[in-house]
This record gives C-alpha cells, structure tokens and sequence, in this order.
C-alpha cells in the first residue's frame, strides 16, 4: 500500500478494500486515508474501478473484504450514510417532479430553511430550471442538481462522481470555484474524476486507481518527487505509475 505525508488528522481510512465480480477483481486491496478539510480526487480512466469503489464506500454494494474507519473507529456499511453523502453520476432523481419540490423535499429531510435552499440554487445555477421537470433537464444541468443535493445534506463527507460531467470548459472552472467554496466552509470532498487537467486544477490530493488498484497517494509534488520528473503533470504522473 502506498503511503503518503497527510497534511491533517486522517477523518476516513480505507484499508485493504477488496471487491470481486466472480472471477474478476474490480478492487484489489485498496488503502488509502481521506484528510478532513481537502479536496481528494480519485483518478484514473473509465473501468479503473472508481465508481465501485465509491458505491463500497457509501455502503451500497457490499465488499469482499476490508473495512473503513471514521476518526480512527470502524463504521459499519449500514451507518456509512450518517457521515458521507453520494452524488452519483447519471442519476436523475424523482424525474417526473419539478426541480423545486425535489429540493425542498430533500431540504425538509435536512432542516434546511428556505433562505439556505435559495442561497444553493444560486450558488449552482438553477435559478431558470426551478419549475422544470427534473426528466427533462440536460445532462449539465441535472448535474447542477445534483451537486445541490450533496450541499443540502449535512454529512461532513461528500462522494461525488465525475462531478463536471455534462459542463463546458467555462461551466466546469465555474463548477470548481463552487465547489472549492464548499471545503473552504469545512466540508471534505472526495471527487472521482477522469479528466486530468480537471483534477490538477481541482483537488489538493490524488489517489490514483489503475486497474482497481492504488498505484500512487499524495500531492502532485509528492507524486512527482516519487517518479523523480519535478515538472510533470498530473498526466505524465498517472502514465508513470499506473
């Protein structure tokens, strides 16, 4: 398992993470420490296992082996959902209700009032989509959606997948700077994403997954340090390692 220097006290840990489809080994012996407060991309190409190993984080598909720790003490798959909140990708959540009801449905459920509720449309842009249908929005803006529900609920730790899926380049850098204003107010994001330009720019720390295994943990700088390239991007990094 690779180790890198946390910048904090560890707020999750997964240790030895194992995953099996039959014979296939979707996730082999995956270990790596989540810092409260920063930003934490999982990276690596479509099939690397991302989406599974978030699914067995948030207590949805059951894992083979391993176990998660939260401040050092292990929590059951079933009590994972009290301390992260998922945001998965291509989901469209009670498609045939207006935006509106399903946020201030989902609000109700958080003792959110209706001032917070508006401040987050704004924040994510959803202000013309309020009395659409959620089946109805495009791919970008169901994604907005969706990003509001992860800032409605109260968990310290949100899960997102492929969180600019659906964005252009300009909507995307605005995407960040929404969701760099969310760990600055104390949350911890755990970011799974493909495009690496994305999460150089985006996140403080990067796990990177090949093949369902962590071939690599730290900084940019770290991980460079550990290739021994000190200009390389997260690109050249990734390909080095994985």
């Amino acid at each position: 398992m690779t180790v890198a220097v946390l910048r904090s006290e560890p707020l999750m840990e997964i240790v030895s993470l194992t995953k099996r489809y039959g014979e296939q080994l979707a996730l082999n012996d995956v270990g790596f420490a989540v810092c409260e407060g920063e930003v934490l991309g999982l990276i690596g190409p479509n099939g690397a296992g991302k989406t599974t190993l978030l699914e067995a984080l948030a207590g949805l598909l059951p894992s083979d082996n391993g176990f998660v720790l939260v401040r050092g003490a292990s929590i059951a798959p079933a009590r994972r959902r009290d301390f992260m909140f998922y945001v998965p990708d291509g989901v469209r959540p009670y498609a045939d209700q207006p935006v509106a009801r399903v946020l201030f449905f989902v609000a109700d459920v958080y003792g959110r009032s209706r001032e917070f509720v508006a401040g987050i449309v704004i924040r994510v842009g959803l202000e013309g989509s309020l009395a659409k249908r959620v089946g109805s929005l495009s791919k970008g803006f169901n994604r907005r959606l969706m990003l509001a529900l992860g800032f409605l609920a109260r968990q310290p730790l949100l899960l997102m997948d492929e969180p600019f899926d659906g964005f252009d380049l300009k909507q995307t850098r605005e995407m960040m700077k929404v969701l760099r204003r969310e760990a600055a107010q104390g949350r911890t994001l755990l970011l799974s994403i493909h495009q690496l330009s994305d999460a150089e720019r985006m996140c403080d720390r990067f796990v990177l997954l090949s093949a369902g295994e962590v071939r690599g943990v730290g900084t940019l700088d770290e991980l460079r340090t550990r290739i021994k390239a000190p200009n390389a991007g997260l690109e050249e990094v990734f390909l080095a390692l994985a």
